[in-house]
């Protein structure tokens, strides 16, 4: 499900480049890849594998939306 969106977007507050409206699992994994900083702990490591497993179908977006949340704020990030 590359396409699947969450029922409510999560906006990520960055450092450098502002705030980034993420929509879903594919748009939060390309945010973790390219946009995230270099504090990468175990949450990040979660938050790609959900969205990987979301976008194949093995999860549920919002399940990747939980983790992605907490990943943010394991990074101390700005999400909501």
């Amino acid at each position: 499900m590359p396409n699947a969106k969450w029922s409510n977007p999560v906006e990520v507050g960055f450092e450098h480049t502002g705030s980034q409206v993420v929509l879903g699992p594919f748009d939060a994994l390309i945010c973790l890849m390219d946009t995230w900083p270099d504090l990468r702990g175990p949450r990040y490591v979660a938050a790609r594998s959900f969205c990987r497993a979301a976008i194949d179908g093995r999860k549920s977006p919002e399940e990747a939306r939980e983790v992605f949340i907490a990943a943010a704020q394991e990074a101390k990030l700005q999400a909501h």
